[in-house]
């Protein structure tokens, strides 16, 4: 059983401010892990496909998702679509179950309408809110039951792609940068790597 509450630290430290959304993708992550019945990812046991976006109001619920998940950019293990939704869905890749979580409309409505939110579109940094804004709406968070803010979908089958690692790198015969064998491309240098590609 995954407790959100063991991440609620970490996620705050990772994230690096108190805010209401990074709880919120505490919470969720950590009822889809449940549902799944999954552990946290040590390494690609478990993926994430976000569709959150990037620029709005309430994107760091996907730091929450990854604190509990343990799904991140440098394990390649998680992708964001850029729906700008707050939703994700979580996949174990050992049995290709997967579920999809996103906030309720009318809850995420009212979380707009929020102070914390309103102090964020006056352009207020959210290290800069007044705790006596940011943290009875973090408790909230934490203490609010599942349902009454998520829309938990029912779990289905995917079909989880196989793909192994590339440990084998070259020199790029342009800029001699060590480059993974996968995306340097054949040109009448030799194999350069994408960046020299787009001189």
């Amino acid at each position: 059983m995954i407790e959100f509450k063991d991440y609620l630290e970490l996620g705050i430290k990772f994230h690096g401010h108190k805010c209401p959304a990074m709880p919120l993708g505490l919470r969720a992550a950590s009822i889809a892990m449940n549902m799944l019945g999954v552990e946290r990812s040590q390494d690609k046991e478990l993926s994430v496909i976000s569709e959150t976006g990037k620029g709005h109001a309430a994107g760091c619920f996907l730091d929450g998702i990854m604190t509990v998940t343990g799904c991140t950019y440098g394990k390649s293990n998680i992708q964001k679509l850029y729906y700008n939704k707050m939703a994700f869905t979580l996949i174990d890749n050992k049995t290709g179950r997967s579920i999809r979580v996103s906030l309720k409309p009318e809850f995420f409505a009212k979380t707009l309408n929020s102070p914390f939110v309103q102090e964020r579109k006056a352009g207020v940094l959210p290290q800069d809110i007044s705790s006596d804004i940011a943290d009875p709406l973090i408790e909230k968070v934490l203490t609010l039951p599942g349902e009454s803010f998520l829309e938990v979908g029912e779990i289905k089958e995917i079909e989880v792609p196989k793909k192994s690692g590339v440990f084998d790198a070259k020199p790029c015969a342009d800029c001699g940068e060590l480059t993974f064998i996968d995306k340097l491309i054949e040109s009448d240098k030799g194999f350069i790597c994408m960046t020299c590609q787009k001189k």
